[in-house]
């Protein structure tokens, strides 16, 4: 995995670095719930400079991504956003893109570091298509944009629009100008939370090496059911057609008298079991919210009753509601 991107803009003032996964840039800059209020209220932004850039161009690009991965792209407006997954023979999630086409280039970010692996693997199917993949990473910083900003990119700029905002593939020699020009940023936690509470998943914090799309509600989102082939549908097709996945992400309340949140892997039980009890569970993602107070992701089994009470780690109490039915 490549070494971590360093942020230009760990330097501005009451900046304290990421660590894990957003390693790089910023989690937040001295003031988490004052960060989240302003991208809820539609101003600020979010630089998200760590994260990896692939582009795919060339005559064929749209029809040769159509054949690997599982959104319906072989017709994709220029500018309109989708995003996609690539998936393992046996239907686990690899990777995950949060794609725009401009007309000419396909533009993708990704999670950090794993841009190395995706284009190994593009570049292993070309075989005679006309296309061309490229790691943009080191040239292009993505930024984010909340919904409801009014911040104007420059016309040269490709811009990824969501019902949660704007995702700017911004030349990272402007990244300092664009941030003196659009502040005050926000962190990442503070995006993370507005995440979380919108049961978002994150490739790498919400799944795992046997993650099936079914588990995380992005059937219809990231998995088109009416396409041509691609590798793992048959798991796809046959899940949704004939059985239920075996977890499904929740979206927990947690109990707010803790100091501490639980962290990415901290097992989840019925509360009428204790903290020694089975495992049904663990946590994905947990987040301190600026209105909800303490809230998390989480994956459980899919027969672990919707009125449960549960608790997660040494004995956090908390509720649940559902993201992915039953």
């Amino acid at each position: 995995m490549p070494l971590p991107t360093k942020s230009p803009l760990l330097s501005l003032p009451g900046a304290v670095p990421a660590e894990g996964p957003d390693e790089g840039v910023a989690a937040h800059y001295g003031d988490l719930f004052r960060e989240q209020r302003m991208l809820a209220d539609g101003s600020g932004f979010v630089d998200l400079s760590h994260r990896g850039v692939v582009t795919v161009t060339g005559p064929d690009r749209l029809s040769w991504l159509h054949l690997l991965l599982t959104q319906h792209v072989s017709e994709l407006p220029p500018g309109q956003a989708t995003e996609a997954l690539i998936l393992s023979p046996h239907g686990h999630v690899e990777h995950a893109l949060y794609l725009v086409d401009d007309g000419e280039t396909t533009w993708a970010h990704v999670e950090p570091g794993t841009q190395e692996a995706l284009i190994a693997y593009l570049e292993s199917m070309k075989f005679f298509y006309r296309v061309d993949v490229a790691d943009r990473t080191a040239e292009i910083a993505v930024v984010h944009l909340p919904a409801g900003s009014i911040a104007e990119a420059d016309a040269d700029v490709v811009v990824r629009e969501t019902p949660h905002g704007r995702d700017l593939f911004l030349p990272r020699e402007r990244l300092e100008a664009f941030a003196g020009a659009h502040g005050p940023a926000a962190g990442v936690l503070a995006l993370e939370a507005l995440r979380v509470e919108a049961h978002r998943p994150r490739l790498g914090l919400e799944t795992d090496h046997r993650t099936i799309p079914h588990e995380l509600g992005l059937i219809g989102v990231a998995v088109h059911l009416q396409k041509g082939c691609y590798r793992g549908q048959e798991t796809v097709a046959r899940v949704h057609n004939l059985g239920k996945p075996p977890r499904r992400l929740v979206f927990l309340h947690l109990d707010g008298s803790g100091v501490t949140l639980p962290g990415h892997g901290a097992p989840v039980r019925l509360a009428s079991d204790g903290p020694e009890g089975r495992r049904l569970g663990f946590v994905t993602t947990s987040a301190r919210h600026h209105e909800l107070g303490p809230i998390a992701l989480a994956l459980v089994k899919r027969n672990v009753p919707l009125d449960a009470a549960l608790i997660v780690g040494e004995g956090t109490a908390a509720s649940q509601e559902v993201v992915v039915e039953p």
